[in-house]
């Protein structure tokens, strides 16, 4: 009786056991703030796709590890965005953030994540604060810095020849760092320099400006709506012989789709092209046409996508513990994944150091309107504010 009774413990012993090894481990928590209406919404809606392809792809896990992805709209307003911050700190105790569109989103929700040591990597604002002074070991620029994308367009201009130039953005952090870039790198004069409300859409008194103003050729930088209203604008009234040059957020295939025919012939430039000759670039932009109706990627999506498998990197190389966030900041400055861009190396400010090219917008061998990769404007760059961080 006594070995029956024996055997009958170690029964219940071992179903107790295999039913914990059969429990899902805890799930790592990303929290993604996503501007999905508001004025950054199109950009919203790419950062999304980029995010949950690879989302997809990596089976919804980090490292082998089951991954939640609480993805939430904050349309793009930054007290909003930091109420979402508190909530996911608070509530759902994330383990990473990413997400936001705008540098004022990402300065506004910078703090409290870093008081948390939680690790935010951007997905696409670089603000030139998080880049110099206010650098902070818990924030990965895993996009750019602001003003690259506009240094290379001021060497572009220079070589084109440009004497005298009107640059055009929205008044907000990006905007100021964008136009400061491009007047770092341009050598040419600047006959205006013109700021517009974040998500105005009439550029009727701007357009009026600059036809007065008679200038060379156009910088501007208005991402999604804006840039769309822009460029319709500027070549309904008549200014089409005036050329455009802009960073890419301005002629990416958002605005592309959005405007058609009058987008031919725009120079911009950027960090990744969809025709970059990376393995792991052309098994992405493969992946992103098959899975979205065979539209091209944008940066934005490119970037999204990056950003998940460098926390995959990152969670694989801490074994799945990361509450060791020591660790794990050691393992993602490591970024030890195949990004879309190539070789990725980071700064010592967590911003990358990497290579800027120059797009034309053309049509495709299908007559699809498209960015061509022309050539490489910058190799290994670095953002200048690096020198102010103290990290």
């Amino acid at each position: 009786m006594l070995k029956l009774k024996n055997a009958a413990l170690l029964l219940a012993l071992c179903g107790t056991l295999n039913a914990h090894a059969a429990e899902p481990a805890t799930p790592i928590k990303v929290g993604v703030a996503l501007d999905i209406s508001g004025p950054f919404a199109t950009i919203g809606a790419e950062t999304r796709d980029g995010l949950n392809l690879a989302i997809g792809q990596l089976g919804n896990k980090l490292g082998g590890v089951p991954a939640e992805f609480l993805q939430t709209d904050f349309a793009g307003n930054p007290e909003q965005a930091n109420q979402l911050v508190n909530r996911y700190l608070q509530r759902d105790k994330i383990d990473f953030f990413t997400g936001p569109v705008a540098s004022n989103a990402a300065l506004a929700v910078g703090p409290a994540l870093f008081a948390a040591k939680v690790p935010y990597l951007s997905s696409n604002p670089g603000p030139s604060q998080f880049a110099g002074k206010q650098c902070n070991p818990y924030f990965f620029g895993l996009s750019y810095q602001n003003d690259t994308y506009d240094e290379a367009a001021g060497k572009v201009a220079n070589e084109k020849g440009y004497k005298n130039m009107v640059l055009i953005a929205p008044n907000y952090p990006a905007g100021k760092d964008h136009l400061g870039g491009f007047k770092r790198f341009y050598k040419g004069a600047v006959k205006e320099e013109i700021y517009t409300k974040v998500g105005q859409i009439d550029y009727a008194a701007e357009i009026a400006q600059i036809r007065a103003a008679k200038p060379d050729a156009i910088f501007f930088f208005l991402p999604a709506a804006m840039g769309i209203n822009f460029i319709k604008q500027f070549v309904a009234g008549g200014l089409k012989g005036i050329p455009l040059i802009a960073p890419g957020f301005s002629a990416d295939q958002d605005i592309i789709q959005a405007v058609g025919e009058p987008m031919l012939g725009i120079y911009n430039t950027a960090h990744w092209a969809h025709d970059l000759q990376v393995p792991a670039n052309a098994e992405f932009v493969t992946a992103f046409r098959k899975q979205y109706e065979g539209r091209y990627p944008t940066v934005y999506a490119a970037q999204a996508y990056d950003v998940v498998m460098a926390m995959d990197a990152a969670v694989r190389e801490v074994g799945g513990k990361v509450n060791d966030r020591e660790a794990v900041l050691a393992a993602l400055k490591k970024a030890n994944f195949k990004s879309v861009r190539g070789a990725f190396n980071y700064g010592p400010n967590n911003f990358p150091v990497q290579n800027y090219y120059l797009r034309l917008v053309e049509k495709d061998a299908k007559g699809q309107l498209a960015n061509k990769l022309v050539a490489t404007v910058m190799e290994k760059h670095q953002d200048a504010y690096v020198g102010e961080c103290k990290m």
